[in-house]
C-alpha cells in the first residue's frame, strides 16, 4: 500500500512498521508534541531546561532572518566590489557542513567569489586549499559556535601568517563574547558576526552560519528563508501529526528505530547529494545518546533487497532507481519530494523538525552531545604527552566481530578529494554485500563533529576500522608546538582511544588490506 501525506508529496510504503507508525502519531497528539515544540516546552524531552530551552532558537530562524536579508546582502556586495574572488569557510560540524552543501549544490555566480569550506586538518588538504586561492584576494571566515575549535582556530593561524594579517580579509562568526569574538575585535577583523546563541550548532543551517557564505556566495537568500517559512507554516500547531511533513516524517524514523529499523538510509539524487552529510550530523548527534539511536547511512550505493538485514529504513528524494524494488521486497521506504536548490531552506527545516520530534519519541534530548567532548579532550591529552605510534592491525578478525544488525564504519583520515576515497567506497560496497550489515564512510577529522556522537553514545552495535593516510606534506600551525600532521594524528589516536576505552570493536589497520576487499 503506498500512502500519499496530503500536504507534503510524500510518499511512503511502510507495510512492514504500519503498526508502530500509527502508535507515533497517536502518541505525538495525545502528548500535544507539536504545539509543545512551538512553546519552547522543554518538559517535552526532560524535565531540566538545560541545553533545551537555550537550544530552540532555530524555530523562529524563517522569519527573523528575512529581516536581515538586506543587511546580509549589502555586506555580500560590499566584499564583491572590492575585488574578492574566493571565499573560504573554516568551520567543523554544524559551523561548516551547511555552507559546504551550498558549495557543492550552486554553481559559482558571475561576479560573485567562489565559496570553498575548509574542515580537515590534513596537511594535503590545507596546502590545497591555500594553492587553490589567491592570498591576497580571498576572504577568510572562522566559524565556531563555542569559538575555541581546534581545528578552526589552527586554520585562522595559518591564514593569518600566509596573508601577512591583513584584517580586513577576516571575517569570524560566532557566539557572543567567545574567543574568537574577542579575538575578531582585538585584531580588528573586516567584520565580526555574532549569531544568537539559542541556537545549536547542528540546528544553525538557517542562522549566520549558513546565510552569510550563502549571501557572499550570490545565493538567493530570501528565496531560501521564503521556501523555510513555507515549510514552517506547513508544521504548526494546528497542523494535524498525519498532515504535518515534519511531525510525519519524525513519527516515521522514530517508529521506524522502534522496530529495529534504526538504520535511516539516504537516497539522494546529485543534485541534492551532499545535504546527504548535513542530515547525518543533525541526526546522529540529535538521537545517538544514552544507548539509543538511529545511525544515519549516507552514500551507499544502493543495492539489490536480499542485501540489507530488517534494520533499514530508507528515505528517498524523487523516485530513485531500485528504491521500488526495495519497497516490493518488504522494506519501508519514503519518498520525499524533489524540489529547487533554493528549497534546500525547506528541507532544512523539516528535518530539524521531523528530529526534534523523533528525540521526544525516543527519550532523548536532540540538543545536546554528551559524547563529543570526550574525543576532544582525548586529543588534547595525546598532544601534551606526544603522538604514539600505533600498529595496523589485520582487518578480517575485525570483520568476523561483525553480527547481523551490526553497522560497519570504516573512519578514514584522508585529503576528502583524494582518489583513495572513491576506493574507499568500492571496498564499503562489497563488505555491505559480504556482511549484510549498513556501512558508513567518516572522513577524519569530520566525523567527530558528526557521527562520532553516536558511534561513542549510541547502540553498542558499531565495529569500526579506522585508517591513516599519512601525508608527505607537513606544515606548523603557527603560535603553536606542533604541526597540522601531528594534530591529525592526535585526533585519530584520541578517537580511537576514546572507542576502546567503551568497549567497542575498533581497530586501526592498514589501507591497502582494506582496498584489496573492493578489488
Amino acid at each position: 500500500m503506498t500512502v500519499t501525506a496530503r500536504s507534503s508529496g510524500t510518499q511512503e510504503r511502510l507495510e512492514p512498521i504500519t503498526g508502530a507508525v500509527a502508535d507515533a502519531f497517536e502518541e505525538l497528539e495525545r502528548r500535544s508534541a507539536v504545539p509543545r515544540v512551538w512553546d519552547r516546552d522543554h518538559t517535552l524531552w526532560q524535565d531540566d531546561p538545560a541545553e533545551v530551552s537555550d537550544r530552540l532558537g532555530w524555530l523562529a530562524l524563517p522569519g527573523d532572518m528575512q529581516e536581515r536579508v538586506g543587511e546580509l546582502t549589502a555586506f555580500a556586495d560590499e566584499v564583491s566590489e572590492d575585488g574578492y574572488s574566493h571565499v573560504v569557510v573554516t568551520g567543523m560540524g554544524g559551523s561548516s557542513l551547511f555552507p559546504d552543501v551550498l558549495a557543492r549544490s550552486f554553481p559559482p555566480r558571475a561576479g560573485r567569489p567562489r565559496l570553498r569550506v575548509l574542515d580537515s586538518t590534513d596537511p594535503a588538504t590545507v596546502q590545497r586549499c591555500v594553492e587553490g586561492t589567491p592570498l591576497d584576494r580571498v576572504l577568510l571566515v572562522a566559524a565556531s559556535k563555542s569559538g575555541t575549535t581546534i581545528e578552526t582556530r589552527s586554520h585562522l593561524a595559518h591564514f593569518w601568517q600566509a596573508t601577512g594579517g591583513r584584517a580586513e580579509q577576516f571575517v569570524a562568526i560566532t557566539d557572543p563574547g567567545t574567543e574568537l569574538a574577542k579575538l575578531a575585535r582585538e585584531r580588528g577583523f573586516r567584520r565580526l558576526f555574532e549569531n544568537r546563541p539559542d541556537i545549536g550548532g547542528r540546528y544553525s543551517a538557517l542562522s549566520d552560519f549558513g546565510l552569510v557564505p550563502a549571501a557572499l556566495a550570490g545565493i538567493d537568500i530570501a528565496g531560501m528563508l521564503a521556501s523555510a517559512a513555507r515549510m514552517a507554516a506547513a508544521c504548526t500547531a494546528d497542523v494535524p501529526v498525519a498532515a504535518n511533513p515534519a511531525a510525519r516524517l519524525g513519527a516515521v524514523i522514530a517508529a521506524a528505530a522502534r522496530a529495529g529499523r534504526n538504520k535511516l538510509t539516504l537516497v539522494l539524487p546529485p543534485p541534492v547529494a551532499a545535504f546527504g552529510l548535513w542530515v547525518e550530523q543533525l541526526v546522529a548527534e540529535s538521537t545517538g545518546k544514552h544507548g539509543t539511536g538511529v545511525l544515519p547511512v549516507v552514500g551507499e550505493q544502493v543495492g539489490v533487497p536480499d542485501v540489507y538485514g530488517d534494520d533499514r529504513l530508507f528515505v528517498s528524494y524523487g523516485q530513485r532507481p531500485g528504491t521500488e524494488a526495495l519497497a516490493s521486497a518488504g522494506h519501508p521506504v519514503v519518498q520525499l519530494p524533489l524540489g529547487e536548490a533554493l528549497d534546500l531552506g525547506a528541507d532544512v527545516f523539516r528535518w530539524e523538525m521531523a528530529i526534534a520530534l523523533a528525540g521526544a519519541l525516543l527519550d532523548v534530548n536532540p540538543f545536546d552531545q554528551p559524547d563529543v567532548d570526550s574525543a576532544k579532550a582525548a586529543t588534547s591529552r595525546v598532544l601534551e604527552r606526544g603522538v604514539p605510534s600505533v600498529e595496523a592491525e589485520p582487518l578480517g578478525p575485525l570483520l568476523e566481530q561483525v553480527r547481523p544488525g551490526d553497522y560497519l564504519a570504516l573512519l578514514i583520515y584522508v585529503d576528502p578529494a583524494a582518489p583513495v576515497v572513491e576506493a574507499v567506497e568500492r571496498s564499503r560496497v562489497a563488505l555491505r554485500d559480504r556482511l549484510r550489515v549498513a556501512t558508513t564512510v567518516g572522513i577524519g577529522p569530520r566525523y567527530l563533529h558528526s557521527t562520532g556522537q553516536l558511534h561513542k553514545g549510541g547502540p553498542p552495535t558499531g565495529v569500526f576500522a579506522q585508517v591513516v593516510c599519512e601525508s608527505e606534506d607537513d606544515m606548523d600551525v603557527p603560535g603553536r608546538p606542533y604541526t597540522f600532521a601531528t594534530l591529525l594524528r592526535a585526533q585519530a589516536v584520541g578517537d580511537l582511544q576514546t572507542l576502546r576505552e567503551r568497549g567497542l570493536r575498533a581497530r586501526r589497520v592498514a589501507l591497502d588490506e582494506l582496498l584489496d576487499v573492493g578489488d
